[in-house]
């Protein structure tokens, strides 16, 4: 018996909050809260026709606003809050739920809005010194706040997606059941969906064109390991998907699995991405439609991503029209008994069988799903201490047994082809 606020309300909130409706023994009461109300009420809507067991409500919040949350966090009194909305407002929610005393679950880590802001700008050229990469999303902002919770009386379940969230779980299990000693990850993101245009992106485009972008990074032997964009490219023929470019992309669970697993030696993230998809990246930022940085336009200031997502096609949108699998999951080579072993957990996932569930794409599929287990899990205790942690941190079973009951069976692969 529980009450979750659910803040945000796009393509992964709403996979999120149709699966906490299929759990309702966990969630007894939601209240769906966003900028834009008129998205809750549609989805209560929708939840309601086919006769959902849970009790919704829905408000407007701005969650760029601390005031804002906290007014609606003691109004609506829920015993966990779920942020689905943009990694920019990770820490004013997690700054009105440290004020309410509340736990706190969210699917992707901090980073800014405004990548110019001078004193945001300088701690982060700082970082850039000291730890060796250039990403503009780090864990260290969110990790920051784990004696403020642990003071509280409140857990941070930080990164409950699929990458992160569900790969790092996998890299636990692995430890916990197939090895005594884990000595390289490659976790390996492919998306063979078809959504028929030209040039989209399947998860919010400001998020997601910032991170392709971006200079790639690995861990090894303790330290980073910068790469240019896209300057590392393998193929890889994935079970039920084929074969397919990939390319080594930073990401952050390779630094919380460096953390908590001091032992393993190499830790690479992989996606794959068509030429076409490229081309019409690399335009846009020769362009300069990937800025964040605002511009003067007709006497207003507009930011070139912004005004870019507002042209692609919504992500949420894309659900009735894409075709294929995504299939993600991470190689893992360590030790056993005193030999070497190799093993590939992954899950496949089909863009249509998630349309006809719930009415997504599996890029949404694959990231609300997980976010319902995190916070079902924080909410039956299972996954609940004071502080702030990512998923690799708890017992790995009763995610990974959910992860079959809600729609993403696992799959383990003890003989895999490894990436070079």
């Amino acid at each position: 018996m529980s009450r979750l606020l659910v803040i945000g309300c796009g393509g992964v909130a709403q996979v999120a909050i149709q699966k906490c409706a299929q759990n309702s023994k966990v969630f007894t009461e939601m209240c769906l809260a966003s900028r834009t109300v008129s998205k809750c009420d549609a989805l209560k809507d929708k939840l309601e026709k086919k006769g959902c067991p849970v009790k919704i409500t829905t408000a407007t919040v701005n969650a760029d606003d601390v005031k804002d949350l906290v007014k609606l966090i003691k109004e609506y009194q829920p015993d966990a809050v779920l942020n689905v909305a943009l990694p920019y407002q990770d820490l004013t929610i997690m700054d009105a739920c440290l004020e309410c005393k509340v736990d706190y679950i969210d699917t992707a880590n901090y980073e800014p809005e405004d990548t110019d802001e001078p004193v945001w700008r300088a701690a982060y050229e700082k970082r850039c010194k000291e730890k060796g990469f250039t990403a503009y999303f780090d864990y260290s902002y969110q990790w920051a706040y784990m004696d403020k919770f642990k003071e509280a009386g409140i857990t941070g379940l930080l990164g409950t997606g699929f990458d992160p969230g569900v790969t790092s779980v996998f890299v636990a299990y692995a430890k916990k059941h197939y090895f005594d000693e884990i000595n390289t990850v490659d976790i390996l993101d492919c998306n063979g969906g078809d959504h028929g245009y030209a040039f989209a992106t399947n998860f919010n485009p400001e998020i997601n064109l910032r991170e392709v972008s971006a200079n790639g990074s690995y861990w090894e032997d303790g330290h980073w390991v910068e790469t240019k964009p896209m300057e590392i490219k393998r193929e890889y023929n994935f079970p039920e998907v084929g074969q397919k470019d990939m390319y080594l992309l930073h990401h952050e669970e390779i630094e919380a699995l460096g953390r908590n697993f001091p032992e393993i030696k190499r830790i690479r993230f992989f996606m794959t991405f068509g030429q076409s998809y490229l081309d019409h990246m690399r335009c846009l930022e020769d362009v300069g439609m990937l800025s964040t940085t605002p511009i003067k336009f007709e006497g207003k200031d507009i930011v070139p991503i912004q005004f870019l997502k507002a042209l692609l096609p919504d992500p949420a949108s894309l659900g009735p029209r894409t075709v294929g699998k995504t299939n993600i999951g991470c190689i893992i080579r360590g030790v056993k008994d005193g030999k070497e072993k190799v093993i590939y957990i992954y899950n496949v996932c089909d863009h249509q069988e998630c349309y006809k569930e719930l009415g997504s794409q599996a890029i949404s599929y694959t990231t609300g799903v997980p976010a319902m287990i995190g916070t079902s899990l924080v909410l039956t205790g299972q996954w609940k201490k004071p502080g702030v942690y990512t998923t690799d941190e708890f017992d790995p079973d009763p995610y990974m047994d959910m992860l079959n009951k809600f729609g993403l069976p696992w799959v383990v692969d003890e003989n895999p082809v490894e990436v070079p």
